[in-house]
């Protein structure tokens, strides 16, 4: 395999911000009278939100109260939680070591295009991605294949010159109905079990980094 792309997860693998939008979701659902535990949202962070809300609520999200609800949850997740978030160690430097082995770097995201670009900044990314992928993108958000498709297509390459980077079993399921393999980051909160479906996998950012030259990214 010739890897010439990195199609890039944002949330729990370049930022620490599974728990931000749990959180969220659960505040948003609170508000429109709905008492969702945060243990039942917390597992499935990394799906679309299209896919999480009547998952745990029965509300469709095309609906005029999944739309408030959802509403809600952006506005709550950039005003009490977003002014906090962390990114990992070492994730620009990750990012840069990338871009330095001539890697091209894509965002492939189930987040909408006014969060993704924030979290971007959080990790100082903003320079380093210059191709960009989101849920405004695709049809079908993850764990369907669409945004990494649109990533591909954004990229210029065919699915066996990418690789996906994630911290999700939807990560990995997205990638893998384009023929698109996964590099798998603990950082999310999955443990091995639910990723065994990765190439490789790592504990985090820094710890990928340490690796790089041993991981299936240096395969040029």
């Amino acid at each position: 395999m010739h890897v010439r792309a990195a199609l890039l997860d944002v949330d729990g693998t370049l930022v620490d911000s599974n728990d931000a939008h749990a959180r969220a979701w659960v505040d948003a659902f609170a508000e429109c009278g709905h008492a969702i535990p945060l243990e039942r949202v917390a597992p499935l962070i990394g799906k679309g939100g299209d896919k999480l809300m009547p998952e745990v609520s029965g509300v469709k999200s095309e609906s005029d109260e999944g739309k408030r609800i959802d509403t809600r949850r952006s506005a709550i997740f950039k005003e009490r939680y977003l002014p906090n978030l962390k990114p990992f160690p070492r994730a620009r430097e990750l990012l840069e070591r990338m871009r330095g082995a001539g890697l091209t770097l894509v965002v492939a995201t189930s987040a909408k295009k006014e969060e993704m670009e924030p979290l971007l900044e959080v990790c100082g990314g903003t320079e380093l991605v210059t191709l960009r992928t989101s849920s405004d993108d695709a049809e079908n958000s993850k764990p369907d294949g669409d945004i990494i498709a649109a990533a591909l297509a954004r990229a210029k390459v065919g699915a066996r010159e990418a690789l996906m980077l994630g911290d999700t079993p939807y990560d990995i399921e997205a990638a893998s109905r384009v023929g698109v393999a996964t590099v798998a980051l603990r950082s999310g909160g999955w443990e091995d079990v639910a990723l065994e479906g990765a190439v490789a996998i790592y504990a985090d950012a820094s710890d990928l980094l340490q690796r790089f030259e041993s991981s299936p990214f240096a395969r040029r």
